[in-house]
């Protein structure tokens, strides 16, 4: 006699399915506790110190972490045209003794350099005559100190610099400043210095998209229709350059175009040019070593592509009496704008953030933004407006990003 089942059909299928539920989540959990140290890593060395050089470009705690009572009394000063109350100067020269006790009045002193320059000379001329033997109140001393002290101008910049929060460096990165009555105006043109500088670091950037897109589009459209054998072996030189160092690229440049380099050389061996070419430390230099540097880029993006279009469209175009030129620019260049898009982004925003080949190959008119950022954080020290800079700066690559993924989808890249 044959048994029969107890258990319905239903509750197996059931049970089944729910084993198999368990099953991918312990997989998932497995597989994410893996992941996490790799996580955590990338947290603690490329997202946190990226966030805070971000938050920097909006904090500023330099001058209340120094001068603690005269900032709290100063947020309670209404402004000019009066001065602030007696209270305040007696805070500050307190506070000035402190800070230079602790060590952190000079941090403050070159934040308030920043709004004004000599404001550090003044706080250190101030501190150095404190305590004063006059027997003067410090209402009356700080002004007899240096006269600045009396001037409603200096409070007000103190008082700025003061707040935690200020959008000061987010206005200075783009020339503009808050003026004696709150409101935002431009900065004078002799000091107009960082819109110029973006708009040349994006004059570059097109340029060199551009340069290596008219150089690599031939070349990765070479390696796609050639055998698979005589493609390999020409990759190798295409992949060749990322095992070099892009100091060692940008240095043998630097030996190639100079007046009595290789290049200009063989062009006036050549009867090219009667006289060297001015190839260095101009926009040119810079041009050609970033192109070099960034165009295997452009040529692996449009190969990925092409090797995924079957030759057969451009054949049947042909057949069906088109020209070559009309089939390949109106059947296969069509097919090949995923690539051309990823290309230009890897490119363009790579471009953006270049700093070592325009410091070594450009001139004083080749300035990118990316230098202006470094030079705030090496040397002058002033972390707020490298993190405003770096801000823009990423806020342009987020809308490039947007604006290249409308047109051509570079998010739906075909690798296969």
């Amino acid at each position: 006699m044959e048994r029969t089942s107890l258990v319905p059909a239903g509750s197996r299928t059931i049970d089944s399915s729910v084993g198999f539920r368990a099953a991918r989540r312990r997989e998932a959990l497995r597989a994410f506790m893996l992941a996490v140290p790799l996580l955590i890593f990338l947290a603690a060395a490329f997202i946190y110190p990226i966030c805070k050089l971000l938050l920097s470009s909006v904090r500023s705690e330099e001058v209340s972490r120094a001068l603690p009572n005269a900032a709290l009394l100063l947020r309670e000063w209404p402004g000019p045209p009066a001065l602030p109350s007696p209270q305040v100067f007696e805070a500050l020269a307190a506070d000035l003794q402190t800070a230079q006790g602790e060590g952190s009045l000079a941090a403050a002193a070159r934040r308030l350099n920043n709004y004004e320059p000599g404001f550090r000379t003044l706080l250190m001329k101030t501190v150095r005559q404190l305590p004063s033997a006059s027997g003067l109140p410090p209402a009356e001393d700080l002004p007899r100190i240096d006269r600045r002290w009396g001037e409603v101008e200096t409070w007000r910049l103190l008082k700025r610099a003061a707040s935690p929060l200020t959008p000061d460096f987010l206005l200075t990165a783009i020339d503009r400043k808050v003026g004696p009555d709150g409101a935002v105006a431009p900065v004078e043109v002799s000091q107009k210095v960082y819109i110029s500088a973006f708009l040349r670091t994006f004059a570059i950037s097109g340029g060199v998209t551009l340069l290596c897109l008219i150089l690599g589009y031939p070349v990765a459209y070479l390696l796609a229709t050639l055998p698979a054998r005589q493609s390999n072996l020409l990759m190798i030189f295409v992949i060749v350059p990322f095992w070099t160092s892009l100091l060692v690229r940008t240095t043998a440049w630097y030996v190639l175009l100079q007046p009595n380099g290789v290049v200009n050389s063989l062009l006036v061996g050549s009867g090219i040019v009667a006289e060297p070419v001015a190839l260095m430390f101009n926009r040119t230099g810079v041009l050609i070593g970033m192109t070099h540097v960034l165009l295997p880029f452009m040529i692996l993006a449009n190969y990925a592509v092409m090797r995924g279009i079957p030759p057969v469209y451009g054949r049947a175009a042909i057949s069906l009496g088109a020209h070559p030129a009309v089939a390949f620019l109106r059947v296969y260049v069509p097919q090949t704008m995923p690539g051309i898009g990823t290309g230009m982004f890897l490119v363009f925003v790579l471009a953006l953030g270049y700093y070592i080949t325009p410091a070594l190959l450009g001139g004083a008119g080749d300035e990118m933004v990316s230098q202006i950022i470094a030079l705030q954080m090496e040397r002058q020290l002033n972390w707020g407006l490298a993190g405003a800079l770096s801000v823009y700066l990423a806020a342009f690559t987020l809308v490039v990003y947007i604006v290249f993924n409308r047109l051509v989808g570079i998010d739906r890249l075909r690798l296969g």
